[in-house]
């Protein structure tokens, strides 16, 4: 098959995007298909045999200045427009612009492709894709309701009224997977919530798991005694930080431990801010920018690592943890308990947002090395029974084939009431 793989940003070695565009795209090349991933910026790492076009917006969340404006001669149509009036009024622009761009672009190849993979952009361009001739798949990892609400909650009142502005794109999104084919998710979790806050008919969704690259691999050197990990978005309410910090302030009078949190933290924002209340400075680190190879280096350092967050459509990093056989402090959220089980031989699994319990399991785990080495050799066991990417591509190839069926069926009825009309 020829599969054209829509990203509307695709930042590589974290945002679960990016890593689903490179793994997926590598590993349908590898089964004899040919793929070729639009995507605007940051850009995605690709594998050889993958083709990339790039469809570039104006970058304005571009480090190191987001919310940049742009010199007069970058604007290049009306679409450049749109997208800067958008977030000079608070919006988020680039799910609706990338897909006006993209469906433009694929208007001009529609014979160069046999079906359409889009990858959560979701926007009205989208539902140009199938009036051309090409039949369109969608995966949704997570309806973003879920961030939405939460960082509503967490908001002072001030910034509630911006942050619904900043969320406005989800009436696009929804109306658009209302109106999609095929949407694949990665957890039973995404779907049930897919189906409770989008209205999707739960007909048109299909479950197909991530997959764990396989140089995820258990580390050969000795764990850094008393090290924490964890991998968020620092400055996301959703990924539960603030309790993950409170948690091991509490740790910290008791204990040597340490903590590394995998992230870029917002300069000056809420995490830095809270790390300096309670006067753990000296014993967080942060570390961004790694290679793959950094980063399993960096997972199978720790003793335990932690994923604290309020909700997950499926996490990525928990699946990679596991995968590096270190032992997990996870919470009941989402579809975390999907990824490692429920019955505590992966992770332990405590209430989000509850700093007692997760200090508590967290203490429990760094004082049990017996326990720490069964749980981690549990999870890779897991990981190697349930999480391929292969298999994904398999899985997900196989609803291209009946997506491309199901489409020319549909047409064919179409174009034969046409003729009964006439």
């Amino acid at each position: 098959m020829r599969i054209a793989l829509l990203s509307y940003r695709s930042k590589p070695h974290c945002g679960g995007q990016g890593v689903y565009v490179r793994h997926l795209s590598r590993e349908l090349t590898n089964l004899g298909h040919r793929v070729e991933v639009f995507s605007g910026q940051p850009y995605p790492e690709l594998d050889p045999g993958v083709e990339l076009t790039k469809v570039p917006s104006l970058d304005l969340y571009r480090e190191p200045d987001p919310f940049r404006v742009p010199r007069l001669g970058e604007f290049r149509d009306r679409v450049d427009v749109e997208e800067f009036l958008t977030m000079c009024t608070g919006g988020f622009p680039e799910p609706k612009t990338f897909s006006t761009r993209v469906a433009r672009i694929l208007r001009e190849r529609v014979d160069d492709f046999d079906v359409v993979h889009d990858n959560q952009v979701l926007g009205y361009g989208m539902l140009e894709i199938e009036e051309m001739g090409l039949p369109l798949v969608t995966t949704l990892h997570h309806p973003i309701t879920f961030d939405r609400r939460i960082d509503l909650a967490a908001a002072p009142w001030r910034r509630k009224l911006s942050l619904r502005r900043w969320y406005g794109f989800l009436r696009m999104q929804g109306k658009v997977a209302r109106r999609a084919r095929r949407i694949l998710t990665p957890s039973q979790a995404s779907k049930r919530d897919i189906v409770a806050d989008f209205g999707v008919d739960p007909a048109r969704l299909q479950v197909i798991l991530l997959g764990v690259d396989d140089g995820f691999v258990p580390p050969t050197s000795p764990r850094v005694p008393g090290r924490i990990l964890a991998m968020a978005s620092a400055d996301m309410p959703m990924k539960g930080i603030a309790t993950l910090l409170e948690a091991f302030a509490k740790l910290r009078t008791e204990r040597d431990v340490e903590l590394l949190l995998v992230t870029k933290p917002q300069p000056g924002g809420r995490t830095e801010q809270l790390i300096d209340r309670l006067s753990i400075g000296d014993a967080v680190r942060f570390v961004h920018g790694v290679s793959d190879a950094e980063l399993v280096e960096l997972m199978g350092s720790a003793e335990v690592a932690c994923v604290p967050s309020l909700y997950e459509g499926f996490s990525l990093p928990t699946a990679e943890l596991m995968a590096c056989a270190t032992p997990l402090v996870a919470s009941r959220a989402g579809a975390i308990p999907e990824v490692v089980g429920e019955d505590g031989e992966c992770a332990d699994l405590v209430t989000p947002g509850d700093v007692g319990e997760l200090e508590a399991a967290l203490a429990a785990l760094l004082d049990d090395p017996e326990r720490r080495r069964r749980m981690g050799r549990a999870g890779r066991r897991r990981v190697e029974e349930m999480f391929s990417w292969r298999a994904v591509a398999a899985a997900t190839a196989a609803a291209y084939e009946e997506t491309i069926e199901e489409y020319h069926a549909s047409r064919g009825a179409t174009d034969e009431e046409t003729d009964a009309d006439r």
